[in-house]
């Protein structure tokens, strides 16, 4: 039987395998009939962050926000990304009770989802950048808006945003003292464990297909004991977020392996929800908090450009070596608007992509790619292929194609010729 395989340099456990099997009308094999296979998805998420699309139909549609992306570049984004991450910041979503920014995300949303990006909704629940009106209100007030805005917003977006990171950042969360807000007020008041139980209950109550994600930086055993305390108070995530901000270096594959190797004990996918890598100066190692670090130029060099192409190279290959893990999700996509104004975008402030883009680009669409390969079918009728796993379109000269996904079983899939083909 003909064969097509991707690659031998992808990891064994990343790979799925079909058959596809070609007939006539009435059921009969076709020999020697050829055969087109074309990837169209991959089954894991690269992704970036939303953010600099939002505001309009169209990339660069939001007038005075020169963050926003341009179409070239939006056309950049969406050759290495099939996953996007919303904002849902409470205090920029609805910054005034009553009045969120539905209309205006829906677009952003269905934007990217008519170009096949999977969304992922961040975060429901968190103390920081949430709505500043939640401090005139009384506590059980609070918790009152607290769980009518996640069930509007998970119901409003049901169908088109299906992933969220239900609750944001626990760890810290009862103990924040970095400024006061009505989310840590409750947190204090009710418990951690009251929290996550309010977040996962109210998203999954309201969708129950929903993807709920429970996320944190603290990637310390204290954030196991977050969620050994969840698992027994029979609060189940269905994925662990990681998140690698790595302002101050690139923290290498042994450090980061081994940290994927501690969290997929809980036998839960693993998604890496929040990388960034620089491509200019690295933040100094004495800075515990990195929102402290504020400087007025941070600039992109070339030195730290050729840096962070090989740093995220090696941090992307490490992460799909490991089989927990289901995401990648890279914390920004142009220096414009990055968070602090890091130089960790994969593309210039003036919109050229830097050496890191190119990495990723030719290991997730060229080596991590299937491309479209004609073959011809055994005696039987039948080829197998082999391939990074995801979604391909099959197709017989003249016929419509085929959609096949090759996953973690292995498929057979039958293509039947029209009648009127000779």
């Amino acid at each position: 039987m003909q064969t097509v395989e991707l690659s031998a340099i992808v990891p064994a456990h990343r790979l799925g395998e079909a058959v596809i099997q070609v007939v006539d009308a009435d059921g009969r094999p076709c020999a020697g009939v050829e055969v087109t296979i074309a990837q169209t998805r991959h089954e894991f998420l690269f992704g970036n962050t939303g953010f600099d699309v939002q505001g309009g139909d169209e990339p660069g549609d939001a007038p005075g926000e020169e963050w926003m992306l341009s179409a070239a570049e939006a056309d950049l984004w969406l050759q290495i990304h099939n996953a996007a991450t919303l904002p849902f910041y409470w205090g920029r979503f609805e910054p005034t009770r009553g009045a969120p920014r539905t209309d205006e995300m829906r677009r952003t949303a269905q934007w990217l989802r008519s170009r096949g990006v999977a969304l992922k909704g961040h975060p429901l629940v968190w103390h920081t950048v949430t709505a500043p009106w939640l401090l005139d209100l009384e506590l059980d007030e609070i918790e009152r808006a607290q769980r009518e805005r996640i069930r509007r917003d998970v119901a409003d977006f049901a169908g088109l945003v299906d992933t969220w990171d239900a609750i944001n950042e626990t760890v810290i969360m009862p103990v924040f003292d970095n400024g006061d807000n009505g989310i840590t007020r409750l947190a204090k008041d009710r418990g951690r464990l009251a929290m996550l139980r309010l977040a996962f209950e109210e998203a999954r109550e309201t969708n129950p297909n929903a993807v709920l994600l429970v996320n944190d930086f603290d990637l310390s055993p204290a954030y196991e004991r977050v969620i050994d305390e969840m698992l027994e108070a029979g609060i189940r995530p269905d994925v662990i977020g990681l998140q690698t901000h790595m302002h101050q270096g690139y923290r290498g594959e042994e450090e980061i392996l081994a940290v994927a190797d501690r969290f997929a004990c809980f036998d839960l996918p693993l998604h890496f929800t929040e990388t960034t890598l620089l491509s200019g100066d690295l933040m100094p190692p004495e800075i515990d908090d990195l929102n402290d670090y504020q400087v007025t130029s941070w600039p992109s060099t070339a030195e730290g450009e050729a840096r962070q192409a090989d740093e995220i190279e090696r941090h992307y290959r490490s992460l799909v070596s490991h089989p927990a893990v289901e995401a990648i999700t890279y914390w920004g996509f142009s220096d414009r608007g990055m968070w602090l104004g890091a130089p960790g975008g994969l593309v210039r402030a003036d919109g050229s992509p830097k050496p890191a883009y190119e990495a990723l680009r030719r290991i997730i669409a060229e080596e991590w790619w299937v491309s479209p390969a004609t073959v011809r079918t055994d005696g039987e009728g039948r080829v197998r292929v082999s391939g990074f796993r995801g979604e391909y379109a099959m197709s017989v000269a003249g016929e419509p194609a085929v959609p096949v996904r090759l996953g973690r079983d292995a498929v057979v899939e039958e293509i039947r010729m029209s009648p009127t083909r000779p």
